[in-house]
């Protein structure tokens, strides 16, 4: 309402001072120049009501512009709105230098229209240079240090390299983080959203028995993270109150501060990747890391339940793959050889064909 209000006021400014001038030319059309309605006071009322008009129609409109101007703002950098304000000043000063010659010839169109062109486009123009070339201008107001012989250089954060990482709900639970973090592979700051150990303490107050094992864990783990000296753990207490879903606050947060969401949670995965959020999912860093296994490799496994298919066994490496044993069903609670026959990689990980190596020898024997 607040904002409602100051609009109209500037519409009433405006459209009075548009009556004052534009009201004589048109008295004088209809032949009233120099009647008793040919005053300030009258010609600004009359601009001022029509303003007012038009602001009653387009109030709404002008805030919600103003509103998406200020979230967009908003999410951006100091170096990015700095950079942008002096593309604008820039613009406008070449503005204002190429329409001194246009107003001194004294044309109507040339002389006012075209220089309020030119300074909202040069406006514009400088706007959208300065923010798409910081890090050009920036190296060309930077000195070039030579290091002396034997210094080390200092790592610049750029695009390669985000420094906080951003810690979700499913990670915690998972535990592996504490795990990758002690071996110092993760670089950075790991961060801790309030709104996320809201939701593990959630559930670990939950009535479920194994949701409230599953969030007392995560508490445990994010103690023995603090703990660490490996790596840095912050909180971050911002709210994001507009936004009810914790995944999506995550999003926000993390193209707030430039930083990196880590999860092992398959949909918040592919919604940062198509918001151009970068992510690093724990899932994919394990099945990455898993050895390698080739046709023809032979390994003994133990066949622990019945597969899918007719007479196919289901066993299991220690790091949780799994190998479909043909043939298998016969070695229920059996450890036997095999010899791998293929490997299949999955959204879920990867899964290992096999079968007995003694059925191979028959095979060949025959």
């Amino acid at each position: 309402m607040k904002m409602k209000r100051i609009i109209s006021v500037i519409f009433l400014i405006i459209g009075g001072s548009v009556g004052i001038t534009l009201m004589p030319h048109l008295w004088e059309l209809v032949g009233l120049l120099n009647s008793s309605f040919n005053n300030v006071f009258v010609n600004f009322g009359i601009g001022a009501f029509i303003f007012f008009l038009l602001s009653l129609a387009s109030a709404n409109f002008i805030v919600r512009t103003l509103k998406k101007i200020e979230n967009y703002f908003s999410k951006q950098s100091a170096t990015f709105i700095l950079f942008g304000a002096m593309g604008i000043i820039i613009g406008l000063v070449l503005a204002w230098l190429i329409g001194i010659p246009l107003t001194a010839w004294d044309l109507p169109v040339f002389s006012n229209v075209l220089p309020t062109i030119l300074s909202i486009g040069l406006a514009y123009a400088g706007f959208y240079v300065g923010t798409t070339r910081i890090e050009d201008f920036r190296k060309l107001f930077t000195p070039k240090k030579r290091p002396d012989e034997g210094q080390l250089l200092e790592r610049k954060a750029d695009s390669t390299f985000r420094k906080y990482k951003i810690l979700d709900t499913s990670v915690i639970i998972d535990g592996r983080i504490y795990d990758i973090a002690q071996t110092g592979f993760l670089e950075g700051v790991l961060v801790i959203p309030n709104f996320v150990l809201r939701e593990l303490q959630y559930i670990a107050d939950s009535s479920d028995s194994l949701k409230r094992v599953r969030g007392r864990r995560g508490l445990d783990i994010l103690n023995s993270l603090q703990k660490e000296e490996v790596m840095t753990v912050e909180s971050y207490d911002g709210e994001f109150e507009e936004i009810a879903e914790v995944d999506s606050k995550l999003i926000r947060l993390a193209k707030l501060i430039d930083g990196v969401v880590v999860t092992n949670d398959y949909n918040l995965n592919k919604v940062s990747e198509f918001q151009n959020v970068p992510v690093l999912n724990i899932n994919e860093l394990a099945n990455a890391v898993k050895p390698v296994v080739i046709p023809g490799e032979k390994m003994t496994v133990t066949v622990m339940k019945m597969g899918t298919e007719r007479n196919q066994g289901v066993a299991y490496l220690d790091d949780g793959t799994m190998i479909v044993v043909e043939d298998g069903q016969h070695y229920m609670n059996k450890t036997l050889d095999v010899v791998v026959t293929s490997a299949l990689q999955t959204a879920a990980g990867r899964m290992i064909f096999a079968k007995p190596i003694h059925s191979q020898k028959g095979i060949n024997h025959k």
